[in-house]
């Protein structure tokens, strides 16, 4: 109950936000209903599994919006007080997850109910049973692995906002997120993040001279090569996630070299303090544009494939996500700056030094992250192109 009252009373903005976590989770139960049609149709098929498979991607991408919207969530956040009337730590981790669970089953919910329509269980609105033979109209639905399915997104995301949010204990000299900047130490995954994305790139390399036959097939019924391929697109795309927070870092580094002014200096020394927030979901956007760019090269040199809708969705839901957690990362980082361009604006400093701060951050962190999006993805692309 405690949970529903603080969604009824949010902010809509925060609002909002639960709303496209529970777009995405329908999108992604809808995936697994598919996928659970398929096997209907085809028993005797090996497809079903690896359209399940598949799946697996909207899922952690839909997890990971999920853990971020928590995690920005005003409403469950700590504050001094609360504790005295039940609402600690712990107490307020259980609601963030039992809201990231209500958002998510309310997805499923909806997943489910267009599923039925389309299969044409439910008559009376338009579209009844457009997609009957596709779906496996003709046969029961067993509702157990459906609901199974559906539940995937709800309990998954929970656990992982539950795992997230849990109480930790204070370190001695951490500054809270609403008081101003010091100089912060820097990002310890840079090395492994080097590390995986150069093992990625070696293991895509090498694969690449197997049989293309040899591996499963992506969505639409492209060759996607052989299963280390895959491996290594996975582990360029971890690498990639891990190496943004120290790009970042080193992104505000560079900013302050060689005598710096008071716009260089203000917008290099955010970005080693926000290198952890937002360094992490704009790795996880550049390995979602990198693998887009490899599976379109892919796509274009097999004459017999063809992007489906549920390709599409698939597509939408995982590059939809790692946009929109990099959107919250970037608004919740601007709102933790209030507090010192209120100060900075007191002492007199002008509203243009505070935005032509934010235009060069903006600026070298595409100087920096566009080409590296670009070499990897050719690179990812080149062993399956040939």
């Amino acid at each position: 109950m405690l949970a529903l009252r603080l969604a009824r009373g949010a902010h809509p903005l925060v609002l909002l936000r639960r709303l496209l976590v529970a777009a995405a989770s329908a999108g992604t139960g809808f995936l697994f209903l598919c996928a659970l049609g398929y096997a209907l149709g085809h028993p005797a098929s090996t497809g079903a599994a690896v359209r399940l498979a598949w799946c697996a991607l909207p899922l952690a991408a839909t997890v990971y919006f999920a853990v971020a919207v928590a995690r920005t969530d005003p409403g469950t956040r700590p504050r001094p007080g609360l504790a005295a009337i039940g609402l600690g730590p712990g107490r307020l981790m259980a609601v963030s997850a039992t809201t990231t669970a209500v958002a998510c089953t309310l997805g499923s919910m909806v997943a489910l109910l267009f599923f039925l329509h389309l299969r044409g269980d439910l008559t009376g609105l338009p579209f009844d049973g457009a997609a009957a033979e596709l779906l496996a109209a003709d046969r029961p639905l067993p509702l157990a692995a459906a609901l199974t399915l559906l539940a995937l997104v709800p309990l998954v995301a929970s656990v992982a906002t539950a795992l997230a949010l849990r109480p930790r204990p204070a370190r001695p000299g951490r500054a809270h997120d609403d008081e101003a900047p010091a100089p912060s130490p820097a990002p310890g995954g840079l090395p492994w993040g080097i590390a995986l994305l150069a093992a990625g790139l070696a293991v895509e390399m090498y694969a690449g001279r197997a049989d293309a036959a040899s591996g499963p097939r992506m969505p639409g019924g492209v060759a996607g090569g052989p299963g280390g391929v895959l491996v290594g697109w996975a582990l360029t795309a971890v690498g990639l996630a891990v190496t943004g927070p120290g790009l970042t870092y080193v992104c505000g580094r560079v900013l302050q070299a060689v005598r710096p002014g008071a716009m260089r200096l203000l917008a290099g020394r955010v970005l080693m303090q926000e290198a952890r927030r937002i360094g992490q979901p704009l790795g996880v956007v550049c390995a979602v544009a990198s693998g887009a760019y490899a599976a379109s090269t892919l796509y274009a040199t097999d004459t017999g494939a063809h992007v489906g809708p549920l390709t599409t969705l698939g597509a939408l839901v995982v590059a939809g996500c790692a946009v929109l957690t990099l959107a919250t990362a970037t608004a919740e980082a601007h709102r933790t700056r209030t507090t010192t361009a209120a100060a900075l604006r007191r002492l007199g400093a002008p509203l243009t030094l505070l935005r032509g701060a934010a235009t060069l951050r903006a600026a070298a962190l595409l100087a920096l992250f566009t080409p590296l999006t670009w070499t990897v993805a050719h690179l990812a692309a080149t062993p399956l192109a040939t």
